[in-house]
């Protein structure tokens, strides 16, 4: 689940300018079944390229007409289709995509993993809808016995996938919001813009300075159920950020609650008091795989590796006095 996160302030491409001097622009829209919304600021003399939103949006259209789900001739589509269990040539682009993804995978232990869309579709999370009780143990292991990242090879100077099962389901969706936000950056940074706020699905890349010469102020939502308070303020420049939360999603039964965030490893629901997890990372796609992965993992678990690999994050943890923020690495 991704939580939203509330910006302020734009970014202005000259240092040291006079914020009288500077022009905001904006660009927004929809896409994959959210929205977008770039923000850059640049002096009054100054103008943005005439086709920038063209760029943005085309670079969005590619992405959805090439890992949809939805759309059933997208060239992702038609790999899941495809039952063979030989390698199959993809776009380069594709094949990045995914060998990106399964590198988080390996370094998260399959707590990440791009092949788990069949068991939340399973539990009532995904597009077909929800439930109100578990689903049987024959059902979950079914699946189990198809699903796993380990079951998936990119080869991309082919460039080409291959599936182990020929049943095998890949599903990007989860994670295209962090992509998007990248490759909507290199479009700015391409057309000289070097500060930017880029803001896909609430998964955000913010590159240089705000108008007042500061960082970036980013409001982060506080994991509750009930209304829209903010848990904390991040001042951040030249990263991307993601959050995944568990705390929306989820169904009741027989005393028993069972949140949306899908373990691939079990092919259960998470269990922990983990609520959200917020990751810095110089890759919005990179930050997405880790906020989720970290998720999964839970308060233990997840600090333990964050920590192993230097990530920057934002643990909030239910506790007996309510919720509890750890910052890795520690402020102290």
């Amino acid at each position: 689940m991704r939580i939203a996160i509330l910006t302020a302030m734009l970014c202005v491409s000259c240092y040291g300018c006079d914020p009288a001097s500077l022009a905001q622009h904006q660009y927004s829209g929809a896409t994959m079944g959210t929205t977008f919304n770039v923000k850059v600021v640049v002096a009054t003399d100054q103008e943005p390229a005439e086709d920038l939103s063209q760029q943005l949006q085309q670079v969005l259209d590619d992405i959805e007409e090439q890992t949809s789900t939805y759309m059933q001739e997208s060239e992702l589509s038609r790999f899941n289709e495809n039952k063979s269990t030989d390698w199959t040539r993809v776009s380069q682009q594709l094949c990045r995509r995914v060998e990106q993804a399964l590198s988080i995978s390996r370094k998260t232990n399959g707590a990440f993993d791009i092949t788990v869309g069949p068991l939340v579709n399973l539990w009532g999370f995904g597009p077909t809808g929800g439930r109100d009780k578990p689903p049987d143990e024959t059902e979950i292991e079914a699946l189990l016995a198809r699903v796993g990242f380990d079951k998936l090879q990119s080869d991309c100077e082919l460039p080409a996938l291959r599936k182990a099962h020929p049943r095998l389901y890949v599903d990007l969706s989860g994670w295209a919001k962090g992509f998007a936000a990248d490759e909507l950056a290199e479009v700015l940074t391409g057309n000289g813009i070097e500060n930017f706020l880029v803001e896909v699905g609430g998964e955000l890349r913010a590159q240089g300075l705000n108008a007042s010469g500061e960082a970036w102020r980013i409001a982060i939502e506080k994991p509750s159920a009930n209304g829209r308070d903010i848990q904390t303020v991040l001042n951040i420049s030249n990263t991307g950020l993601a959050t995944s939360g568990d705390y929306r999603n989820f169904f009741e039964y027989e005393g028993s609650r069972y949140s949306h965030t899908i373990d691939p490893r079990s092919g259960r629901p998470v269990t922990h008091q983990l609520a959200s997890v917020t990751v810095m990372h110089e890759s919005a796609a990179t930050a997405d795989g880790l906020a989720t992965a970290l998720l999964v993992l839970g308060p233990d678990d997840g600090i333990a590796l964050a920590t192993e690999l230097g990530v920057k994050a934002i643990f909030v943890v239910r506790g007996p006095q309510g919720l509890e923020s750890f910052t890795i690495p520690s402020t102290n």
